[in-house]
């Protein structure tokens, strides 16, 4: 595999890193993989900047307001925002899991109707998938869709919603037939987060913040035009949301943690480390490389068919632990100032939250064990545990 650039691909990538040199605040600049999803004005002002500069959509079809270029476009983007520490667009959601479900699987109408807003934030999108007591196990979904008309009637509550606190739409799935069970009956819905009976509630985490949220849905109507896919055929809509949700991410998170560890190889240098510290640096250098070759990987075979594979979830397995042990040897390096708090704290408490923040990447987009199980069976082919 060659992994430099064409030079096409170099060109886009030197225009990417100048537009961003150009026109990324100062004061946004130390958000990008920090404690929290801004959600300020600031960040809606940024992501509108991204949709008019044409960096929003990169691998989308032209016909739904993309640039129509290959997922390889996609991902040098996303590598470079991350090392400009550059906050993404506020509507991760749509754009990774809601938008690419629409393109593949909604009607012409969705289509027209949400995709162009959803590019330019001027809609966000939010996950109704986890609940209460079911967690990553999407086939345990309790929340009821009652038909009613030309209408259903959702009643149920959904967990570790990002972005639910701002959010326009959901991309929610509930169970239309009250006698099924597992992955049967199950119906995928657009829901109205301003509709009567949504109910948001902002779950506070060990950082002090509160990016994820609860949704109490009770007596929400939605219209039968809100259906993605067949009614009852949920399962399957989902599975290709969940295919887009890694997709290319894998570079951005490749990305992040290489800038992780460029400032954790400075704080290294500053406060002098031990030798079995800079041997923990070193393997986690190494670590970086077999990630950043397993992108490639992944990339390559989403060129092939089309299609993320499941070849993602080692990615995001593989750098959720990374950067929970990154920010734990550069709590060991700061020793007793680790204890301290802002505006006290070195570097004003970054790695202590970069470290409390962290705990939260082995849960979301899928806890540890059950990427492992995926990659146990979708990956290397070996029979399922139960």
């Amino acid at each position: 595999m060659d992994f430099r650039d064409t030079p096409e691909e170099a060109s886009f990538r030197d225009e990417v890193r100048t537009w961003l040199s150009a026109n990324l605040p100062d004061e946004l600049k130390s958000h990008q993989g920090g404690a929290a999803r801004f959600d300020g004005p600031e960040v809606r002002a940024w992501s509108r900047a991204l949709h008019d500069g044409g960096w929003v959509g990169i691998s989308w079809p032209k016909e739904y307001g993309g640039r129509g270029l290959s997922p390889r476009f996609q991902a040098i983007y996303l590598e470079e925002e991350a090392r400009a520490e550059a906050p993404p667009h506020l509507g991760v959601i749509g754009l990774g899991m809601a938008g690419p479900t629409i393109i593949s699987r909604g009607t012409d109408a969705q289509k027209e109707r949400y995709l162009k807003p959803l590019l330019a934030a001027d809609e966000v999108w939010c996950q109704g998938f986890s609940e209460p007591g079911a967690g990553s196990d999407l086939a345990g979904v309790r929340a009821s869709a009652r038909l009613d008309g030309d209408r259903f009637v959702v009643d149920g509550q959904k967990v570790w919603s990002s972005y639910a606190h701002i959010a326009d739409f959901c991309i929610l799935v509930a169970r239309s037939d009250a006698a099924s069970s597992r992955h049967e009956g199950l119906t995928y819905l657009i829901v109205d987060m301003h509709a009567p009976g949504v109910d948001v509630r902002p779950l506070t985490q060990i950082t002090g913040e509160a990016e994820f949220n609860e949704i109490f849905l009770s007596g929400v109507e939605v219209p039968l035009e809100n259906v993605i896919g067949e009614v009852g055929d949920g399962w399957s809509v989902a599975m290709t949301t969940l295919l887009h949700e890694r997709g290319t991410l894998g570079f951005a998170l490749v990305a992040r943690l290489e800038v992780q560890l460029q400032k954790l190889v400075a704080l290294a240098r500053e406060r002098g480390a031990a030798p079995t510290q800079r041997d923990a640096l070193a393997r986690e250098w190494i670590h970086l490389q077999a990630l950043r070759v397993t992108a490639n990987r992944s990339l390559s075979a989403l060129e092939r068919t089309g299609i993320p594979g499941p070849e993602g979830s080692i990615l995001k397995l593989q750098w959720s632990e990374a950067n929970q042990r990154v920010t734990k040897l550069a709590l060991e390096l700061l020793g007793p100032d680790a204890q301290l708090l802002p505006p006290n704290a070195p570097y004003g408490g970054y790695w202590a939250i970069q470290q409390l923040r962290s705990r939260g990447n082995t849960i979301e987009a899928g806890t540890s064990e059950i990427l492992r199980n995926i990659v146990a069976e979708r990956v290397l082919g070996l029979p399922r545990s139960r």
